[in-house]
């Protein structure tokens, strides 16, 4: 079983068969185990294709037209395309997609509007903030001086009010709108409005939701933001890597921020991987599938709280799905590992006003392998079935092998 092209499979089991043994194990464990972290998901075997192609051979510092190499005529072909279909995709003026990542697109879009001990006002790390929004431990919480909003303490959603007064108080240079564990929809308006009252950049930090935005199954930030960082795979369903869409009054003020300000030459290979992706997103079956992901995430949350778990704001309007463990007498982290052995990969986060960790699930990788409602309420099932330990872990695990193996991820 192999979704790598079969000379360079046989190649590389011939040349190095201790790595190739890591790669078929590791699409073996991707292909027998339920993968439910909403920041992961399956790229088509075409984006696989363009990942291993010759362009990953090529160095080429720059952008189109303007190269510090010699011998960039072809990939400049494999960029534009990208950058096209990305701006018809979201409707963007300006698209780079060079960030070899969510994280340094953030840096990038930092860098282009923003100077060392600027203030900045994002999603507090407690209630759902990204590390590149103030962590201590990262560039942007060394860098920068960020203020916090959170979220109601009974409904779990933004506390709007309390954006407005932080941000009248400290005037940031720049807000932040964007969370890695908020199940709803960001009110791209209200976070605009206050910007423009407080004269900030507003930045979008669309990272999971741009796949479900791409499908029309999620708010757009682009006519909104001045700037929306995103990443390329989660929902998707690309390569791993990052892009940046602004205005054309912002365009080269973020092109340089990438190169040379945070990154050196661009990986030619995924970004032609994006190519493909936005293309594959452009297509009636992809707006299929992105409405299909927020149905599936619904509908595990209706089936978790019926089970007895908490679902933080009383639902989903996304693929993420963020519940609390503890009334069945788990915390996040047992509640992981018990799961992790019964064969559902999954991760912790932080639950809003309080020291505990809840579990964010997601429905992105499950739904491209064609699992539908019906699936979701089993699946809730067999998860509080393991955390309250009602199952033997053998038979869990033959459950999920049975569903895997109705709904592989490459199907032969």
């Amino acid at each position: 079983m192999s979704v790598i092209p079969t000379l360079e499979a046989d190649v590389l089991r011939r040349q190095d068969p201790e790595l190739a043994e890591v790669l078929l194990g590791e699409l073996t464990r991707q292909s027998t185990t339920l993968q439910l972290i909403a920041a992961e998901n399956f790229t088509s075997p075409a984006v696989l294709a363009a990942l291993g192609s010759p362009l990953a051979n090529k160095y080429a510092e720059g952008y189109p037209g303007a190269r510090y190499h010699g011998g960039c005529e072809i990939v400049d072909v494999a960029e534009r395309i990208a950058v096209e279909r990305a701006k018809a995709l979201f409707g963007a003026e300006h698209a780079n997609v060079q960030s070899h990542s969510g994280s340094s697109a953030v840096l990038a879009a930092y860098a282009a509007l923003l100077r060392p001990g600027d203030t900045v006002l994002a999603m507090g790390l407690p209630f759902g903030g990204h590390l590149t929004h103030g962590s201590p431990a990262n560039f942007s919480g060394r860098w920068f001086d960020f203020v916090g909003y959170g979220v109601e303490a009974e409904s779990g959603l933004i506390d709007h009010d309390q954006v407005r007064t932080l941000a009248r108080t400290h005037r940031p240079k720049a807000i932040v709108c964007g969370s890695i564990s908020y199940p709803r929809h960001m009110d791209y308006a209200f976070f605009r409005e206050v910007a423009d009252e407080t004269g900030a950049f507003l930045i979008a930090d669309a990272a999971h939701p741009m796949g479900l935005v791409a499908g029309g199954a999620a708010p757009s930030p682009v006519p909104y933001a001045d700037i929306v960082c995103a990443t390329t795979h989660k929902v998707l369903r690309g390569p791993r890597g990052g892009m940046i869409l602004c205005g054309g009054d912002l365009a080269e003020r973020v092109d340089r921020a990438v190169f040379p300000f945070t990154q050196g030459g661009a990986q030619m290979h995924t970004i032609a991987a994006k190519a493909v992706a936005f293309g594959e997103a452009a297509t009636p079956a992809f707006a299929a599938y992105a409405h299909q992901v927020v149905a599936n995430a619904r509908a595990l949350a209706r089936g978790l709280a019926d089970a007895g778990l908490v679902v933080t704001t009383g639902g989903t309007d996304t693929h993420m799905v963020i519940v609390d463990p503890g009334p069945l007498g788990v915390d996040g982290r047992t509640a992981r590992g018990r799961l992790a052995a019964a064969g559902m990969v999954l991760d912790t986060c932080a639950l809003p006003h309080g020291d505990a960790r809840g579990l964010r699930l997601g429905t992105a990788a499950l739904t491209t392998q064609g699992m539908g409602e019906a699936e979701m309420a089993r699946i809730a099932v067999l998860v509080a079935a393991v955390l309250r330990e009602e199952v033997e872990g053998r038979q869990a695990r033959e459950e999920v092998r049975e569903l895997t193996g109705r709904f592989p991820p490459y199907p032969e």
